[in-house]
């Protein structure tokens, strides 16, 4: 049974700003682990790549419920692609099957998280 659906779509560029903007976004958005897959990707690739994470835990927080915040932090969630490029969220806030996607054109990026009941 699905317990929350959450859905975040960002703007590339916007994302990027608030990096410019701010010198601790990264280390505020990514994991330590999100951070070395960040670091492997090319310019382009690398503003991809730190939007869908922050589109993905946007998503998550909205099918929570919560949104980010108290409950829920850009650190609790941790965004990986596995060996097939596929993101997986690793996390200990929700007990459940997660399930996530993250689309993008050149300019926005688009996120799903669905929270089945365990």
């Amino acid at each position: 049974m699905i317990y929350g659906i959450g859905i975040d779509i960002s703007e590339i560029k916007r994302v990027e700003q608030m990096k410019e903007k701010h010198a601790n976004f990264i280390s505020k958005t990514l994991t330590a682990a999100e951070h070395q897959q960040y670091l492997t990707r090319s310019a382009h690739k690398q503003a991809e790549y730190l939007a869908g994470r922050f589109s993905v835990k946007e998503s998550f927080s909205k099918a929570l419920g919560t949104g980010i915040g108290a409950a829920v932090g850009f650190q609790d969630l941790e965004v990986l692609d596995d060996e097939s490029g596929k993101p997986t969220i690793k996390q200990s806030i929700f007990d459940g099957p997660v399930h996530v996607s993250i689309s993008h054109t050149d300019s926005v990026v688009i996120s799903e998280v669905i929270l089945e009941e365990g």
